[in-house]
């Protein structure tokens, strides 16, 4: 049979051969590196058969394929088993790959405490030093099933029942079958290529994300090639736990959470300054693009969204209120609105429009409110209310690309002076269920990849992963660590104005459906803040900070000097506070930093005498002496510039 390699080139192997067989024909070398092999564009073991006329690439260890299924094999034939060795009880549910490592459910009889990952983690090492083959075996689902009856692993049995397969259900095996699982694979060939690994936490996680299924205990860990990747991502996350915007929140004083609005945020006055200084800058920004801030009802009847058709896709995730309307017999069933786009149509609706009235820009800081299981929220990462900076063009197909280019300059206007100078952009195109003649979704494609290109951007194709209504583009920052952040999007759809009769009247006399835009530069207002925490690590920039000036008093013979210089930062417009306290400086000192106020001015009677102040800016551990109406410019200045 004929196999035709990635560069080309093709090889002849024998009728049954295995992509083992093909590395080891290409040479020994990559016979001894190969774990797996791609055939057609989908992963197979290195044991599986090859097929004549079949694209194959093989995949060795220091590919990021590799490292997935390096990843596979040590939580599904490594975790799994020590588990079972240590724990025999123990009843093993799924066990997949996520960014950065793996996780396994299990059922434990008696429950575990992160105390006990290090037993486990030893375990696991002692399977890998013995550095066992692992063989795979076919088998038809009633044998598949009875394998794991024997086994009285009943969460196995349950998969293997609930799939819609018939037959060729895979089994990898160790140590001659002491030890097996159910996977899809693939697995390496053995355990020699097992890389370095660490066990990270425990979590709980229902049987199939159902709150009304049993608890499991998820074990999470994480895998690399070596020991020095594994080091250099465990201090990465050391780092990011240092970073983590709920612990800054509250060294902070920013914002709380309670158990009597679960994921509603309680923001205190420093987070609410943090808040409303953002809104305003966008504000002010939407203003330079004219664009026209509207703001809409937060309770809806549900009528509109049966309409626009978020009742079917959205109605588990939305806040439902049922009212008695007077003198009616029946009850009116209202949601709080979980996005702001339909309610946009709406005010677009009322009164004819031109072609002359496009584009037409709406923005609104719009209140939303969605249903996120309890599992699932994090911080101000993931809430069950927030803000958006949401905005809706309604344009023609002509203005599409025009006004791409003009959200991406206003894009890189606000993350530019947030501290991210670049970005990355994702161009998702047309998933196979979707609405819209492929005329209008080339049309929409070409506009947005054609205004990327003359911007010199780049940016990468998703293929299939747009909207069902149209095609978008998706912003991602990356943080002071490395971390991505999908914030900003804009997407072109083709659907909603059709569904809720948005018109206009074209140059011909026609009516005609516009094209809305759904665009957003942060996201929602909780996350970015979170989002601004975490990269600066709580150092705000100047003009962001809740707290910017901390007046503090060596003695208190000059108290009155401290006061006077509070009144003329506060007449410059300068956030600030005089510690007054009968506290040593270095105490004072220790205590804003930690409060990741900006610039600390120290005063004592030398500074009275000459009318100075010596400032200590959080980051650094030098002191600088300066005038006084010089600090008070370059305050000044640094509070109305945001860079």
């Amino acid at each position: 049979m004929k196999i035709t390699l990635p560069d080309g080139s093709i090889k002849e192997l024998s009728d049954g051969s295995s992509g083992l067989d093909l590395a080891s024909d290409i040479g020994p070398g990559l016979a001894k590196a190969a774990i797996a092999l791609t055939v057609n564009g989908i992963q197979k073991d290195l044991c599986d058969p090859l097929d004549d006329n079949s694209e194959v690439s093989i995949i060795t260890i220091d590919s990021e394929e590799g490292l997935e299924i390096m990843r596979h094999t040590l939580t599904a034939q490594v975790l799994a088993r020590a588990v079972k060795n240590l724990y025999p009880d123990t009843k093993l549910a799924i066990g997949p790959t996520i960014a950065d490592g793996f996780y396994y459910d299990f059922e434990f009889k008696k429950a575990i405490s992160p105390d006990d990952l290090a037993s486990i983690e030893k375990e696991m090492k002692k399977i890998i030093s013995n550095g066992s083959s692992i063989t795979k075996t076919l088998h038809s689902k009633s044998d598949a099933i009875n394998i794991f009856k024997g086994l009285n692993e009943s969460y196995k049995e349950s998969i293997i029942s609930e799939s819609e397969q018939d037959d060729n259900f895979q089994l990898y095996y160790q140590d001659n079958n002491e030890f097996v699982d159910l996977c899809r694979g693939p697995h390496l060939p053995s355990l020699k290529h097992i890389g370095a690994f660490r066990l990270t936490k425990l979590a709980g996680a229902y049987w199939k994300g159902d709150s009304k299924n049993k608890m499991l205990t998820r074990i999470y860990g994480t895998a690399w090639i070596n020991e020095k990747e594994l080091n250099a991502y465990l201090l990465r996350i050391e780092e990011a736990e240092k970073r983590d915007h709920r612990k800054l929140g509250k060294e902070m004083n920013l914002f709380h959470f309670q158990e009597e609005a679960p994921g509603m945020v309680f923001w205190h006055p420093n987070g609410w300054t943090i808040y409303r200084l953002l809104e305003n800058f966008i504000r002010n920004k939407l203003e330079q693009y004219n664009y026209l801030e509207i703001k809409t009802p937060q309770v809806v009847d549900r009528r509109l969204w049966e309409a626009s058709g978020h009742w079917d896709k959205y109605r588990e995730n939305m806040f439902i209120t049922e009212i008695d309307e007077e003198h009616a017999n029946e009850k009116r069933t209202n949601a709080l609105k979980p996005m702001n786009c339909p309610c946009h149509v709406q005010i677009y609706n009322q009164g004819l429009k031109s072609y002359r009235d496009l584009p037409l820009r709406y923005a609104e800081f719009g209140s939303c409110h969605r249903y996120e299981a309890s599992g699932t929220m994090h911080g101000l990462m993931r809430v069950r209310g927030f803000t958006q900076d949401d905005g809706h063009i309604f344009c023609t197909e002509e203005q599409i690309e025009k006004e791409t280019e003009l959200f991406i300059n206003l894009l890189s206007d606000i993350y530019k002076d947030l501290g991210f100078e670049t970005f990355d952009i994702k161009l998702s195109t047309r998933p196979e269920v979707r609405v819209g003649s492929d005329e209008v979704w080339d049309k929409a494609e070409a506009a947005l990849e054609g205004a990327i290109t003359k911007l010199n951007l780049p940016f990468t194709i998703e293929e299939g992963d747009g909207a069902f209504y149209g095609p978008k583009l998706d912003f991602v920052l990356t943080d002071a660590i490395g971390r991505e952040w999908q914030c900003g999007t804009f997407q072109a759809d083709f659907n909603l104005p059709e569904r809720l009769d948005a018109e206009y009247v074209g140059e011909d006399g026609s009516k005609h459906k516009p094209v809305m835009i759904h665009r957003a530069v942060l996201g929602s207002f909780e996350r970015f803040i979170g989002v601004l925490i975490e990269n600066y690590s709580g150092r705000l920039p100047f003009w962001l900070a809740p707290l910017q000036v901390s007046v503090a008093t060596i003695i208190s013979d000059v108290d009155d000097y401290a006061e006077e210089i509070i009144g003329l930062l506060e007449e410059a417009g300068i956030r600030c506070h005089a510690d007054l306290r009968n506290e040593k400086i270095s105490y004072k000192v220790r205590e804003h930093s930690s409060a990741k106020v900006p610039v600390i001015m120290a005063l004592g009677q030398r500074e009275k005498d000459n009318r100075t102040v010596s400032i200590r800016r959080i980051g650094s551990d030098k002191t600088e002496t300066m005038d006084l109406k010089e600090a008070l410019k370059i305050l000044s200045i640094e509070n109305s510039n945001p860079k």
